[in-house]
C-alpha cells in the first residue's frame, strides 16, 4: 500500500477539556520534501505531534502515514515514522553505539544489519568517529545529531522534528538545519518540523503557519513570498496577530 503523500491530516480536531488546542487542522506532506511547521507558543504543534506518534488520541480528524491510517493500522503506520522530541531521550551513561544498538533490537534490526546502518547514519552527521564516548561527554548540537541518526536507523518515510534545536547555541543550531536539509536533498525522506524560529526555514521548504490551533497558510515558501511581496516575518506576524 503506497502512496504520494508521507502524511496526510485531515479535519484534525482535539481539546484539552473545553479548551481546543487543534480546530480541523489538513495538511499533507510529500516524499523528498522539507515542511516547516512554523507557529509561536502554545499554538498547537506539540499536541499535532502526540496526534501523529499516538501519544494522544483523537476521534475527530484523520491521520495517515504513507497511506496507513495511524489509528486503524497504527503498527504499519508508526513503522513509517521516525521521531526527535523536544527533550532527549539518550541514556547518558551509554556511549553513542550502545544507545542506537538498544534502538536497532527494539525494531528487530539484526545485529549485522544496525551495525552497518549505525555507521551510515553517523558517518553522514559526522559522529562516528565518536561512537564510543558516553552520550554525557557531548555537547547539545552534537546529541542532537545522535538523535536524529537514531531516528533514521528503521529507514522511515516520515521525519518528525519537534523544535530540535531548542537549547542549542548558534553554531549547533545552523549545523543541524543544514544538515537535515542536505538529507532531505539526497534522500526521498519527508521531514516535519515544528519550529518557531523563522530563520531556520529554506526558500525551498514547504511552509505551514499554525496559530491558535488553525492552519493560517500553507505553501512553498518561494510562492509564498512572491504573491505576498513580504517577508515570512511579515507573513508570520500578520497571520498570528491577536
Amino acid at each position: 500500500m503506497t502512496t504520494q503523500h508521507a502524511l496526510e491530516i485531515s479535519e484534525l480536531s482535539f481539546a484539552y477539556g473545553s479548551k481546543k488546542a487543534l480546530d480541523e487542522v489538513g495538511f499533507s506532506v510529500e516524499v523528498g520534501e522539507c515542511t516547516m511547521l512554523l507557529g509561536p507558543n502554545g499554538a498547537g504543534k506539540s499536541t499535532l505531534f502526540s496526534l501523529i506518534t499516538r501519544l494522544y488520541d483523537s476521534r475527530q480528524g484523520s491521520i495517515k502515514l504513507c497511506g496507513y491510517d495511524v489509528r486503524k493500522d497504527s503498527r504499519k503506520a508508526l513503522a513509517q515514522l521516525g521521531v526527535v522530541f523536544q527533550q532527549s531521550t539518550l541514556d547518558p551513561d551509554l556511549t553513542v553505539l550502545q544507545n542506537l544498538r538498544y534502538h536497532s533490537a527494539l525494531h528487530g534490526i539484526g545485529r549485522k544489519q544496525a551495525n552497518r546502518r549505525i555507521q551510515e547514519e553517523l558517518e553522514r552527521f559526522e559522529m562516528y568517529d565518536r561512537r564510543k564516548e558516553k552520550v554525557r561527554q557531548l555537547n547539545g548540537g552534537h546529541r542532537r545529531r545522535v538523535e536524529i541518526a537514531r531516528a533514521l536507523l528503521h529507514q522511515p518515510k516520515l521525519l518528525l522534528l519537534d523544535e530540535p534545536t531548542v537549547g542549542l547555541d548558534v553554531p549547533s543550531r545552523h549545523g543541524i538545519v543544514e544538515h537535515v536539509h542536505k538529507l532531505v536533498e539526497e534522500t526521498d525522506l519527508a521531514v516535519l518540523w515544528a519550529t518557531h524560529l523563522i530563520d531556520e526555514i529554506y526558500p525551498e521548504d514547504q511552509l505551514i503557519i499554525l496559530h491558535k490551533g488553525r492552519v493560517m497558510a500553507k505553501s512553498n515558501v518561494e510562492r509564498l513570498l512572491e504573491k505576498t511581496g513580504a517577508t515570512i516575518h511579515e507573513v508570520f506576524s500578520k497571520l498570528t496577530r491577536g
